[in-house]
């Protein structure tokens, strides 16, 4: 975590002792500590259960997430609700899901690197309350965001790879291709698969059961 010592609601929002009280302080703070905040309508903190031992960490809400206030609720969190219920998971019960960056760029794009450098702290924070065991990282800009010292020529390496990051120990991570990307390129559904079943025999034997179907 970092505090600013000028930024009063920023240092009030990571003194939170639980997650109610960080997400609630988060969601009413207004926060304007990138330009970001001039384009969403909602911050959007997550979506699931803060108390699972499995996080989800995205890029940044879309355009639904960002009228509702809630991650991963258009097309891209729809596949990602069948893709993990193919493996007897729920997404809003066996999982927190959140994002590097809690607002809506103003273009469809990824986050800038300073608006991660924001936004950092909350998602650290979140790491921190919900201390998980297990953190899937969709897409390569999540991975290149978390895991600054991984070469970026080896990132397509990671997917479906299972590493850990010093910066956070105790912590199992894996990538898996972002929802919006199989949308777009269906033919990577197979490797998807084959990854999301190699999850599910790592979260098994650390205690998170479910059952692959089909």
């Amino acid at each position: 975590m970092q505090f600013d010592l000028l930024d009063t609601v920023h240092n009030e929002i990571l003194a939170s002792k639980t997650y109610e009280e960080f997400a609630t302080k988060l969601k009413n703070s207004n926060c304007k500590r990138c330009p970001l905040s001039n384009s969403r309508q909602n911050i959007v903190v997550d979506r699931g259960n803060p108390n699972a031992r499995l996080m989800i960490i995205s890029e940044r809400p879309g355009e639904n997430e960002d009228k509702k206030g809630i991650a991963f609720v258009g097309r891209a969190g729809e596949l990602l609700d069948k893709i993990f219920a193919a493996i007897g998971l729920d997404t809003n019960r066996d999982m927190l899901i959140c994002n590097l960056v809690k607002c809506l760029p103003p273009v469809e794009r990824p986050p800038h690197v300073e608006e991660v450098r924001a936004c950092l702290p909350y998602l650290e924070k979140q790491m921190e309350l919900v201390r998980p065991r297990f953190i899937v990282l969709l897409g390569l800009v999540s991975a290149k965001f978390m895991y600054e010292e991984c070469e970026e020529e080896k990132m397509e390496d990671m997917v479906g790879s299972f590493f850990t990051i010093p910066k956070y120990p105790g912590i199992d991570f894996t990538v898996l291709y972002h929802p919006a990307f199989l949308l777009r390129d269906p033919s990577k559904k197979r490797k998807m698969w084959e990854d999301v079943k190699r999850l599910k025999s790592a979260l098994d034997e650390l205690g998170i059961k479910g059952e692959v179907q089909g």
